[in-house]
């Protein structure tokens, strides 16, 4: 139920090394866009955008530790509240992405995409 760093981890797969820290990864990244300097404002708020929530891993945290001493209906609404929460980074982030990638050239765009494919599922686990 991470999603804080969803985004940006997702750039793990494609042409970026899973051994890659998020942070080498966007560097990375960058590098592979050949941004041009009317680009680096939107870079900057891409990444500033997609960077986790720093409050989503606490707010997980307390939900867990809250759940076993609340009744089965507050459960619930804790549950759902922190899940809304987690959908509205994910929303946040969403955005960012889609601003961003509306300031890259075709060709960008292209590496963005094959950058950012997420993994495929491990199929050995079956």
């Amino acid at each position: 139920m991470f999603l804080g760093l969803s985004l940006c981890l997702a750039m793990a797969s494609g042409a970026f090394a899973q051994t890659q820290t998020p942070a080498e990864r966007l560097n990375r990244l960058h590098d592979s866009l050949n941004l041009s300097a009317a680009e680096e404002p939107a870079w900057r708020d891409y990444v500033a955008a997609v960077a986790a929530n720093p409050q989503g891993p606490a707010r997980r945290r307390a939900t867990q530790q809250l759940l076993p001493t609340l009744t089965t209906p507050r459960r619930i609404a804790l549950i759902g509240a922190t899940m809304e929460q987690d959908v509205a980074d994910l929303r946040r982030q969403g955005q960012a992405v889609l601003s961003f990638y509306s300031h890259l050239t075709p060709d960008q765009q292209a590496i963005f995409d094959r950058a950012t494919v997420p993994p495929a599922p491990d199929q050995s686990a079956h």
